[in-house]
């Protein structure tokens, strides 16, 4: 689906405040609502909008550390890729996942929990012990300089 004007504003405005109702952006755009909602859901019929979420302020829930963990599966052999994916799906600590091709590491996980100590115990029992015999370098975050979800319209 291509995004014209009208799609990217209402866009930009959802993307800024996923409350706002279908008027909102359509008194911001300078629409009326029915034209917008109708682009809306479109938009949404396309995929275009995966979910609508909330940022939360993991500091303030408690959880100070964020590590980004550079992952190396020792074996490749069969479905080590796609269990080793599976189990972090399953791992609430794990808030962001990619498959690398280039580098010295298959995966990159962000990582987030309340001390180093808790890291580890995710290492230990999620990384390490891991039947592909996984390996991980890990950085640690020091601050966030941006966090956020707005990928470019344009």
């Amino acid at each position: 689906m291509a995004l014209d004007r009208l799609a990217r504003r209402m866009l930009t405005e959802l993307r800024r405040d996923s409350r706002l109702s279908v008027q909102d952006p359509a008194n911001r755009v300078g629409r009326s609502s029915t034209p917008c909602w109708r682009r809306l859901e479109e938009i949404e019929k396309n995929d275009l909008i995966r979910r609508y979420t909330v940022l939360l302020d993991r500091e303030a829930l408690g959880l100070k550390e964020c590590l980004l963990a550079h992952v190396t599966l020792q074996r490749h052999a069969g479905q080590t890729a796609e269990e080793f994916e599976r189990a972090v799906l399953a791992q609430p600590e794990v808030i962001e996942c990619y498959s690398t091709t280039t580098g010295d590491a298959d995966y990159i996980l962000k990582v987030v929990g309340p001390d180093m100590k808790a890291y580890d115990g995710f290492l230990q029992k999620r990384i390490f012990a891991f039947p592909g015999d996984a390996s991980a370098r890990t950085a640690v975050v020091l601050r966030e300089v941006k966090y956020d979800t707005l990928p470019p319209l344009d």
